[in-house]
């Protein structure tokens, strides 16, 4: 199949990796600066140490876009809406890779990209280890049974096992959410508070976003699958996860803007911190970890203050 896949990060370039060794044909659209960067180099930035599979590389929006069969969106959340305009609406089939949610409007990902038949790929994948082929697995959830099944195959590989799900919702918010409680693991680890203190995180950090999945439709066993429970251990600890890495940095006593310019990446669970706290405002969903995260963010609150706060609330059944 003819493939496009929009992005030139680190997903874009383990998407290029299944699809390339599944014998597809595979276009790398990105800048014009980057994409040029690739071919002196044969390169990403993102990966670098990793030689590119053997895909095309362009930065011609209109012609990459018009002769294909299948669309990858592997850009961040908060750039989606500008690229969606430009993609032909064909009715054909739009992988979303990007975990976030739009700051200015509350939406997923597959929300803004319009009617066209969109599946969400999602999971642990931590981008260097597939492209190295070590084992690994995902689920792709579309409301469209047929179309989650041709993705699957799209991207199944003997080293990538891929399940498929019709929770579009569940999915979305799993791989978003579970970004803010990284940044909360990466705090623990910064502040050196141990092992036992992460896995409570996690483990309350997996009850509040379930809780809110609930609220907005999503079933609650798909928190507990690869895209929920599998990536939040993942992201969690992972010396590569970009999210956990700049918690850590606050915790050790950084500001956002000096985390942020310390991590040189985008970092998805910032803004979707934002998002998710006025969510569950809205909704009246009790998340804990999610608002403390947004205090450290942008209200300046000390990360040793906000973990006492939460020691600190009311005793309840767990």
């Amino acid at each position: 199949m003819r493939v496009t896949i929009v992005g030139t990060g680190q997903m874009a370039v383990m998407c290029a990796r299944l699809l390339c060794d599944n014998g597809h044909d595979v276009s790398l659209l990105g800048r014009r600066e980057t994409i040029e960067q690739m071919r002196q180099t044969g390169r990403s930035r993102q990966l670098s140490e990793v030689t590119l599979p053997d895909v095309r590389l362009t930065s011609d929006f209109e012609a990459a876009t018009q002769q294909l069969d299948v669309a990858v969106m592997a850009v961040p959340t908060q750039q989606t809406r500008a690229l969606v305009d430009q993609l032909s609406d064909s009715g054909r089939p739009v992988v979303s890779c990007a975990k976030g949610i739009e700051l200015s409007t509350n939406l997923r990902p597959s929300q803004l990209l319009g009617r066209r038949p969109v599946a969400v790929l999602s999971g642990p994948n931590i981008a260097g280890e597939v492209v190295a082929r070590k084992a690994a697995g995902a689920v792709v959830a579309c409301e469209d049974q047929g179309v989650a099944e041709q993705v699957r195959d799209l991207f199944a590989t003997d080293y990538f096992r891929v399940y498929t799900s019709d929770d579009v919702v569940g999915v979305e918010l799993a791989g978003a959410t579970k970004n803010i409680i990284a940044i909360a693991a990466g705090i623990v680890d910064g502040l050196d508070l141990g092992n036992n203190a992460k896995a409570a995180l996690i483990t309350r950090g997996l009850v509040e976003i379930t809780r809110l999945g609930e609220s907005m439709g999503a079933r609650p066993d798909t928190f507990a699958g690869l895209a929920g429970m599998g990536d939040l251990i993942t992201t969690c600890f992972s010396p590569e996860g970009r999210n956990r890495r700049f918690g850590e940095h606050l915790g050790r006593g950084m500001s956002t803007d000096e985390a942020l310019a310390k991590l040189g990446s985008v970092c998805e669970g910032v803004p979707t911190t934002k998002a998710v706290a006025g969510i569950a405002r809205k909704r009246g969903v009790e998340m804990p970890i999610t608002h403390s995260v947004a205090g450290i963010l942008f209200d300046g609150v000390d990360p040793r203050e906000a973990l006492g706060r939460l020691m600190r609330r009311e005793p309840k059944p767990e």
